[in-house]
């Protein structure tokens, strides 16, 4: 006697019924798997984008808004810091490396960042195909950037105003691709990068070095002093010794124009604060597996109850207790694991096509073509929820009186 092929049996004998359950226990599955992906794919690109980095500075104001703007670039700063106060920052004896940052500016919808050459080098990324920028104007953009576009190298474009959409475009200071990345998985894929004189020329706050060559010694010392105005828009910055980490942000904070903010702090209450809402959600897959495992309980029981004569008759040909009793452990089983696979493939579907339809999820490099560790457990809640809901009607099964049940027929 094959339980497997008599299970499937039992089953078609009531399609509707194992379709809506295992249609259950999909969706709680799906919704479950699709919060592990997005929450373990969250926790690794925060944690990826962020190594390295002690402590992020700019100008006053919230926190969290500065280290979403200045390491994930997923936020408005909150606003520019004198380039005086940044060089002074560059020589305390705390600090061991400084990259600057300025933004303004968006092309195509990616952030242009004029930065130097240490920025690409934090996140070890070098040119697939040109090289980095030499000369303002000249850009290097990341891989996600060069296959959303399409740009080349030696194509040219300009960038609009503001950090995403087109409020209107600098179209008298195009730039030319000179270099593009290779794929580094991190904030670098998505951003377009070039020199920090650029961003002063677009918005005119910067000294035009180029321009003032050939001036008098009058104009060049108006150029300096316009110099004094240039503005950095956030400092990243890796401390020289651990002591700096307990007195660099409390003298920052304590005077002058300046905010910092620690990256390992602020990123610990985003993914509290998001933890809340994934947790809710994650509830609410239990809940589903809960009422699928109740659905598929009152299923065997009332199949249980249905089949006294099927399961007495099986005893008379020799089948033992313990066999009726898998056999309906092994029906349970079948539903549970149908339904896990296709929950499985839901969650990772959904997940991709999330990736692949929101910007905000395409930009974290959300996708469903990675498997997390705790999907294992849910896999292995799943089954065993399946087991619990049929140990009733299993031991039901185990118990069935021959004589009693054929004297009744």
């Amino acid at each position: 006697m094959n339980l497997f092929l008599l299970s499937l049996a039992y089953l078609r004998v009531r399609p509707l019924n194992a379709l809506l359950n295992v249609l259950l226990l999909a969706v709680g599955v799906a919704t479950i798997t699709a919060l592990i992906l997005f929450s373990a794919q969250m926790r690794e690109r925060l944690a990826r984008d962020a190594r390295g980095i002690d402590l992020v500075v700019g100008a006053k104001g919230s926190p969290m808004q500065l280290i979403l703007s200045g390491i994930y670039h997923v936020d408005v700063p909150t606003g520019n810091i004198p380039l005086a106060e940044a060089e002074a920052l560059a020589g305390h004896p705390m600090v061991a490396a400084v990259i600057p940052l300025a933004l303004g500016d968006n092309a195509a919808g990616f952030r242009i960042v004029g930065t130097v050459p240490d920025y690409p080098a934090h996140y070890a990324a070098a040119p697939a195909a040109g090289r980095l920028w030499r000369a303002p104007f000249e850009a290097t953009i990341g891989a996600e950037v060069a296959r959303a576009t399409g740009w080349r190298v030696g194509d040219a474009f300009v960038g609009s105003h503001g950090l995403a959409g087109a409020d209107f475009a600098h179209d008298d200071h195009p730039y030319r691709v000179v270099g593009v990345l290779a794929r580094t998985g991190t904030v670098i894929d998505r951003l377009v990068l070039t020199a920090i004189e650029s961003v002063w020329r677009v918005h005119d706050t910067g000294r035009r070095e180029t321009e003032a060559v050939a001036e008098t010694d009058h104009d060049q010392d108006d150029a300096a002093d316009e110099g004094d105005s240039r503005e950095i828009t956030v400092l990243l910055v890796r401390y020289r010794t651990p002591l700096a980490a307990v007195r660099l942000p409390r003298e920052i904070n304590g005077r002058g124009p300046l905010q910092a903010a620690a990256p390992a702090l602020e990123t610990a209450r985003l993914l509290t604060l998001v933890g809340a809402g994934l947790d809710t959600l994650r509830g609410f897959g239990l809940l589903l597996i809960a009422s699928a495992a109740l659905g598929v309980f009152i299923a065997l029981y009332n199949a249980t109850q249905q089949r006294r004569y099927d399961l007495a008759m099986m005893r008379c040909l020799g089948a033992s207790p313990a066999r009726l009793m898998g056999q309906i452990l092994l029906e349970a089983q079948l539903l549970a694991a149908a339904g896990t696979v296709l929950g499985l493939a839901a969650g990772h579907g959904v997940t991709e096509l999330l990736g692949r339809l929101l910007p905000e999820a395409g930009a974290m490099g959300l996708t469903g073509w990675t498997w997390a560790p705790e999907e294992f457990l849910t896999v292995l809640l799943v089954q065993a929820v399946g087991a619990v809901a049929a140990l009733l009607p299993a031991v039901r099964a185990y118990r069935t009186d021959i004589a009693k049940t054929l004297a009744t027929r």
